[in-house]
């Protein structure tokens, strides 16, 4: 009998991906459903349906569940009560087991590519993935592409390189080493492939990478194939796409982690990290000389990255957001927005997700200076004064004005600020604060129930990239400074160094730039660099793998949480800025220490998985 496939309304769904189907599995199908193999994959139209279908598998981790938990560094609390049930719970009490079977963690099974955002989660999406990728490549080298151009089976070869590597790489900056399924698996054959090392795996990874930069415009838009879908390429796999997840693909091979594991020096591999500054450097070369559509955007239309409104749903990210997945759901403002305020002020679950005061310590002063630096000239009788003007951007500090419109109920005036000082009506381990700040990065002043300024109505969105500019300026920093051993270490590809690189994402937000007492030693540089990749990334998603790869998970200051006590030491003055305010009886407490230990900086698998056969184990520790 003749091979056929299942074709869905959206693109190729899953038995395409699964395999074959069987002639009684055929027979079951409406005959509409069905075309074949040769059909699905002749031109650019049908196999451009099937790669499409991947990029769904992938969740929006800003919007995965009803409230999503994806901060799990030292840079989150979350409140008690509700927030609870959140992933980000268990893990700052060591209990990764609990991503297994969890709703809420974008990290477990749910793979579907045509269901909602419930049902796009990295493990069983990227598998899935995997195979999609290797059965488009499979049909490819069987010719079965053959009413297309050349520029047509280069944009879907790149892009299911892009894609294979792509999926491998979520997987493994969780789960360390894994068979790297390089083919189509036989349905009818026992599993029985080991799994590789880490370096083993980004090798891999690396060579899909370099064949997707090799085959992928640099904008799709240019392209005579892309031009049909012009300005609606935004989201597809492209040569700069290729380039970051080559570049970080090597930064995360010569991390300390990856590079030694968790008992060998924490130390990175050079000639990694070398090849990682290479293709960043390359990459920032082609956005410095104008030749991508990508650029940091202004400082004034930061919000933009992460949030829009009123512009008809328009994805957040602009010129600056690299690699971006689909998006669903339109009540961004409705669930993970309002899980940003004070509840009594919000229409949302109960639940608030808050900086850590010790995470808000990252931000330095203005002049780029830590605050804990002999010169940076913070005082903790003004603890909001002359910052870095990303604090003032992302954090809620007390005495900021909340609510500008109408409050009819008498008791609630005292919500109109943020009363974040010692029994501010603020400060509330249910409802609100229990560290002494809110995050506001991800939603605007005046987004509250008394307001009414921002809402479904509005069309407000919360999106965030997998990977942007700014990052890809300071992973480069990262990688050229441990590659050549030096601050003012640079790829030969880029004329920056390591220092100026940073100093670019610095100068955007109006930040001084680096000290020279951080340029002259390695240490002092990446004591710097961690501190501008807190600040710069906040809250992003970025930290939880950032302190695994860098091995300081377990470490102190980075197991710890804090809250921020103080009093005003004048009543609040409405019409003085915030900035200016003076306190006393400034003081510092811990309130979270995460006891992990070393088998944490790998997620466990579950049981079922590592007992299929013997040679697939278990991380260690678990």
């Amino acid at each position: 009998m003749k091979k056929k496939f299942v074709y869905y309304l959206y693109g190729i769904a899953v038995a395409l991906t699964m395999g074959v189907s069987a002639c009684t599995d055929y027979l079951d199908k409406a005959p509409e459903s069905v075309i074949s193999e040769e059909d699905a994959f002749k031109n650019f139209r049908s196999f451009q349906g099937f790669v499409e279908r991947m990029y769904h598998l992938t969740p929006d981790v800003a919007k995965h569940f009803w409230v999503s938990s994806f901060n799990w560094g030292e840079d989150e609390v979350i409140t008690i009560g509700n927030g609870e049930y959140l992933m980000g719970y268990s893990i700052d009490r060591g209990n990764y087991r609990n991503y297994i079977g969890k709703g809420d963690s974008f990290l477990d099974r749910a793979w579907s590519a045509g269901g909602d955002r419930f049902q796009k989660s990295l493990w069983g999406g990227s598998w899935h993935g995997i195979r999609t990728a290797n059965l488009g490549l499979q049909a490819l080298a069987n010719g079965l592409m053959v009413d297309a151009t050349q520029e047509e089976r280069n944009l879907v070869e790149g892009q299911l390189y892009f894609l294979r590597g792509w999926f491998h790489f979520q997987l493994t900056q969780y789960w360390g080493g894994l068979p790297y399924i390089d083919y189509v698996l036989p349905s009818d054959e026992a599993l029985r492939l080991p799994r590789e090392t880490y370096a083993e795996n980004a090798l891999k990874m690396a060579e899909d990478f370099k064949k997707a930069a090799a085959l992928l415009p640099i904008d799709w838009d240019r392209t005579s194939t892309g031009s049909q879908t012009l300005n609606n390429n935004k989201l597809r796999a492209n040569k700069i796409w290729a380039m970051a997840m080559l570049g970080k693909t090597y930064l995360y091979a010569a991390s300390p982690l990856m590079a030694n594991g968790t008992s060998g020096p924490r130390a990175y591999d050079t000639e990694m990290a070398k090849l990682a500054a290479d293709v960043f450097g390359e990459l920032l070369n082609l956005v410095e000389s104008g030749q991508t559509q990508y650029a940091l955007v202004d400082f004034e239309d930061y919000s933009s990255l992460f949030y829009t409104i009123q512009k008809g749903w328009e994805m957040p990210g602009g010129t600056e957001a690299i690699i971006r997945s689909p998006t669903y759901g339109a009540d961004s403002y409705w669930r993970q927005m309002n899980s940003y305020q004070y509840q009594d002020i919000a229409e949302g679950d109960g639940i608030v997700l808050h900086p850590a005061a010790n995470y808000v310590n990252y931000y330095g002063m203005a002049n780029g200076l830590p605050l804990d630096h002999d010169e940076s000239g913070f005082s903790t009788e003004q603890p909001w004064k002359d910052r870095d003007p990303r604090f003032y951007n992302n954090i809620v500090y007390d005495g900021v004005k909340v609510i500008s419109g109408t409050i009819t109920e008498p008791d609630d005036e005292k919500y109109r600020y943020a009363n974040l000082h010692n029994g501010g009506s603020y400060i509330n381990p249910q409802m609100g604060s229990r560290t002494g700040y809110l995050n506001y990065k991800f939603i605007p002043i005046g987004a509250n129930k008394y307001d009414k300024t921002y809402g479904y109505s509005y069309s407000t969105h919360m999106h965030l990239s997998w990977v942007r500019l700014a990052d890809v300026y300071l992973m480069y920093a990262e990688a050229a400074a441990q590659g050549y051993g030096t601050p003012t270490g640079k790829s030969s590809k880029f004329a920056k160094n390591a220092v100026e690189a940073i100093n670019t994402v610095r100068a955007r937000a109006g930040v001084g730039e680096l000290h020279a007492s951080m340029t002259g030693s390695l240490d002092e540089f990446m004591k710097e660099l961690i501190r501008e990749r807190a600040v710069e990334l906040a809250f992003e998603g970025h930290r939880f793998n950032d302190l695994r790869r860098w091995r300081l998970l377990t470490e102190y200051p980075y197991n710890v949480k804090t809250r921020q006590f103080f009093d005003r030491a004048e009543p609040l003055d409405p019409e003085a800025d915030p900035k200016e305010n003076k306190v006393v009886n400034f003081r510092e407490e811990v309130i979270i220490t995460r006891n992990l230990i070393d088998r944490h900086y790998w997620l466990p698998f579950k049981t079922d998985d590592v007992s299929i056969y013997d040679s697939f184990e278990q991380n260690p520790g678990w």
